[in-house]
């Protein structure tokens, strides 16, 4: 936890180094203040993949794997917390366009556009329509003209025979809508050009706080993905090495340098295998993790994934390696303490997917989760 107040700059380089601490603390505290906003203003809590934890691992993978120079970007007079909110925004918008998809309230046409990432232009532009036909001031027939008009393609012809009016008619009655609520709604949202995020007010982001209740981060993972995405890297907590001493019940170490031939290194990934800090890059580069392949063993080291959503999305994984262990006999598995670093869980959610690992004496865990496993009952104690 970081005491002191770091400025962009080191809040940044926190970001490129993978800095699992400062990712946790400013990272995800600014987007739960962002998902605080958005919850007000869209509902988001309550609706499947539209949780905390679900947004903000898509986010993160987004930024990490372009090297969070999406946020290097900025404006010099708007501050990263701002900048980094905006973008968080767009990344709630992308699910609610799916969120409404699943429940049928957007065209097939509109469904067929989202894929067209080429068009990045027009897809921001429709966002920002959607908004507003949600949030402005506006009856249902002048919701549905500008809906028609802006989102569906409709010409006014078309219009005025669904709505019953003169084609002329349509025209006036949006002419003034759009003098006298399309573009003040734009110039107050979004006063930007339309290829930038929202700048927001940096008063409304300091009254809003960090107030996200830590049981809002567990949830289902989203069916969705962010499109063009280059190489970067996600991963855990901090390195790692081997003690020599050794305790009467053994424990994971809390840092490793070196393995023994039988040993394999077990950390948290991501399900793209991008490698690129922490416990995960140490595997890729001193226990033969391959990049790319975000599940299962890899030279002296084995992934689980924790980035794709809530607890309930990484039990799956932690059966099968608990199966996979089983298994293999011969072989000891160091698990790190996966999913408490960079993916923002703590150790009491994590810990109890690995109750029945208990019973596995080739299974070796961290004294964390060792210690929360025994206060819930010891071995074979159900997750």
């Amino acid at each position: 936890m970081y005491y002191q107040r770091l400025s962009d700059e080191e809040i940044m380089s926190g970001f490129r180094e993978g800095d699992a601490d400062i990712i946790r603390e400013y990272f995800y505290g600014y987007c739960r203040v962002g998902y605080n906003i958005f919850d007000q203003r869209y509902q988001l809590r309550g609706k499947e993949n539209l949780d905390f934890m679900s947004l903000a691992h898509q986010y993160a993978l987004y930024l990490m794997e372009h090297g969070w120079k999406p946020l290097e970007d900025h404006s010099p007079n708007i501050s990263l917390k701002t900048w980094l909110i905006n973008g968080f925004r767009y990344v709630v918008l992308d699910a609610l366009k799916w969120y409404r998809k699943e429940y049928g309230s957007i065209t097939f046409e509109d469904y067929l556009r989202s894929f067209d990432v080429s068009d990045d232009l027009r897809l921001q532009f429709n966002r920002i329509v959607e908004d507003l036909c949600d949030h402005a001031p506006l009856d249902r027939k002048e919701r549905l003209i500008i809906n028609m008009l802006l989102l569906q393609g409709f010409k006014s012809k078309e219009i005025a025979v669904e709505l019953g009016m003169t084609p002329s008619a349509i025209s006036q009655k949006y002419k003034r809508l759009k003098e006298e609520v399309v573009v003040p709604y734009f110039k107050k949202h979004f006063d930007m050009d339309l290829d930038m995020p929202e700048v927001m007010d940096e008063r409304v982001l300091s009254r809003i706080g960090y107030g996200m209740p830590e049981r809002e981060l567990s949830a289902p993972s989203m069916p969705w993905a962010m499109a063009d995405m280059a190489e970067a890297g996600v991963c855990e907590s901090t390195d790692f090495f081997r003690e020599d001493i050794m305790e009467q019940k053994r424990t994971t170490p809390e840092l490793i340098t070196e393995l023994q031939p039988n040993e394999i290194f077990v950390f948290g990934s991501n399900l793209k295998g991008m490698h690129g800090g922490g416990a995960a890059y140490v595997a890729y580069r001193k226990f033969g993790a391959v990049m790319g392949q975000g599940v299962g063993l890899q030279g002296q080291s084995y992934a689980i994934p924790t980035m794709q959503g809530g607890v309930d999305t990484i039990k799956p994984y932690v059966d099968e390696f608990i199966s996979f262990a089983k298994e293999h006999p011969e072989l000891t598995f160091l698990v790190t303490k996966i999913g408490c670093g960079i993916a923002g869980f703590t150790e009491e959610e994590i810990a109890p997917l690995f109750c029945h690992a208990a019973d596995c004496e080739n299974v070796i865990l961290p004294k964390e989760f060792d210690d929360i496993i025994c206060r819930r009952g010891g071995r074979g104690c159900s997750s």
